[in-house]
């Protein structure tokens, strides 16, 4: 990756790690809904005038079904599930499985691409840590298993948005496509959250990460991802998540005071593991030892020369004599 893909790598892995720990201080004074609704809005309010004053918008002429999809796999869906998710679990284990983005993306694109014994061994591990850090975490908590499945479900949409941005909106300036998906987000979340206004007293802790959430964590967040997108692909776009977890456990465990034990360290370092081989190129099928490559010289045409016209003699045919 060049430096600039090295930056939005960083931005994105940072932005990214935490909205988990924003989440968790939001939802215990506002509702999930509510939660989602206003980062989204916030979001919108703020990209949409931007993408119009630089006359990108028109982009998106033909192309709003495809945007209206990806409103709903990487911003609707993952967000409220996400959000809802953290009703049941620590900041810390959303953000480990999470982590098991990369690992849903090499899944997707298996018909694409060779099924190498490398990535068969990377997926098992990725499946194995998640194993582990849902079995050890949440043994016998069903709520918890909830919580789990809804964060996974989330991590699973994000790999698909991610490859929907690249094979059919790459070409998008991505104000305009953050824009437009947090926008009509708001405007499909705006009824639900009308009746989720909170009638309590709501600390400012909770309307600061409210904000933060909308113009870090998904404003400025989604237009550093969508352009890592385009610099180096969905594949690689979505190793962020190698970086992401280990900021949602440092403000987890530091500022909530979130339990982290051997298992849950063990299990995200499978997931990581996983994460690392399912993507990792595939190595070209080498020819067997001892042959040598067949080389076919190229065949170059001989001028025709005519030779000249030899007289008759008693044992040859004039016509015979010329050869073209």
């Amino acid at each position: 990756m060049n430096r600039r893909a090295w930056l939005l790598f960083l931005a994105v892995s940072v932005l990214w790690g935490i909205p988990y720990f924003l989440i968790k201080v939001a939802i215990e004074d506002l509702s999930p809904m509510l939660v989602v609704a206003g980062r989204v809005g916030i979001a919108a309010l703020v990209l949409l005038p931007i993408a119009a004053a630089r006359g990108s918008l028109a982009k998106l002429r033909g192309r709003m079904g495809w945007v209206v999809v990806l409103s709903v796999v990487h911003i609707l869906g993952p967000f409220l599930l996400i959000t809802y998710g953290e009703t049941h679990i620590s900041s810390s284990l959303t953000g480990l499985l999470i982590a098991v983005e990369p690992v849903a993306i090499a899944l997707l694109m298996l018909r694409s691409e060779r099924l190498a014994p490398i990535r068969v061994t990377g997926l098992v591990l990725g499946f194995g840590g998640v194993a582990l850090l849902v079995g050890l975490d949440l043994s016998g908590d069903r709520l918890g298993l909830l919580g789990a499945g809804m964060v996974l479900v989330a991590a699973i949409s994000y790999a698909v948005a991610t490859m929907l941005v690249q094979r059919r909106l790459a070409d998008v300036p991505a104000e305009s496509l953050v824009g437009a998906t947090t926008g009509i987000t708001t405007l499909a979340l705006l009824p639900f959250a009308a009746f989720s206004l909170p009638s309590h007293s709501v600390r400012t802790e909770a309307w600061a990460s409210l904000a933060a959430l909308g113009l870090f964590c998904t404003a400025l967040a989604l237009l550093a991802f969508y352009q890592l997108i385009g610099e180096v692909g969905s594949t690689r776009a979505g190793l962020v998540t190698y970086v992401n977890p280990v900021v949602a456990v440092l403000l987890g465990v530091v500022l909530l005071n979130e339990s982290f034990g051997l298992s849950t360290l063990a299990g995200f370092a499978l997931v990581a593991a996983g994460c690392w081989l399912s993507t990792r190129p595939v190595p070209e099928i080498a020819a067997p030892v001892g042959t040598e490559p067949v080389v076919v010289a190229p065949v170059v045409a001989e001028p025709v020369v005519a030779e000249p016209v030899v007289a008759a003699t008693e044992n040859r045919d004039p016509v015979q004599t010329t050869r073209p």
